[in-house]
């Protein structure tokens, strides 16, 4: 039982979320042909480097080319994210739940993600670095059921802290022109993207 309602939702989410990353030139999901969005730049220079303006901004196009690949598997996942805006810390079947429901939609999301990357000029890496500045500067968690999936795939329990870091005052004003779109987006950090 554990199987079918548990490790395999985790390991179809997961496979999933590799997808843009295989050197394939196409792939079969689910009856549909896919092929593989390019991957991101390699990082150069500092990564860790204090977010920008242009970071901020390039993070908005990114996220709006996700949201966009998402589809209507945005909304289950935003529901999710009101919970734990709410206070409610999520538990493990709200993620298996989420991860199955998002699971096809997730390959879809992740080339969107590699191709706006690459359009962007970002590595995941610095991607990763902003995001979490952005995360702070709205006052959120930074839940990621990407990692809960890898987690549950090991048979461990995964961590759903929904702690939220201080934000300083430049990093909020680097988000204030963007806060209602992003705060709108956020829960798309749930998937780490």
């Amino acid at each position: 039982l554990a199987w079918f309602l548990v490790i395999q939702p985790a390991r179809t989410f997961l496979e999933a979320w590799r997808l843009p990353t295989q050197t394939q030139t196409q792939l079969q999901t689910n009856g549909e042909t896919v092929t593989p969005a390019p991957t991101s730049p390699t990082p150069s220079g500092n990564v860790n480097a204090p977010v920008t303006q242009a970071d901020v901004q390039r993070f908005v196009r990114v996220r709006r080319d996700i949201r966009d690949a998402l589809g209507s598997s945005f909304t289950g996942l935003q529901q999710v994210w009101t919970e734990i805006q709410n206070g409610q810390t999520p538990n493990v079947l709200t993620v298996v739940r989420v991860l199955g429901d998002a699971g096809s939609a997730i390959g879809r999301a992740r080339q969107a993600e590699a191709a706006a990357l690459s359009r962007e000029g970002l590595s995941s890496e610095r991607y990763a670095v902003i995001r979490s500045t952005v995360n702070r500067a709205l006052g959120l968690p930074n839940v990621d059921f990407a990692r809960a999936a890898q987690a549950l795939q090991q048979g461990r329990l995964p961590d759903l802290s929904t702690t939220v870091q201080t934000a300083t005052a430049e990093e909020r004003a680097l988000v204030a022109p963007y806060r209602a779109e992003l705060t709108e987006t956020a829960a798309l950090g749930l998937l780490g993207l």
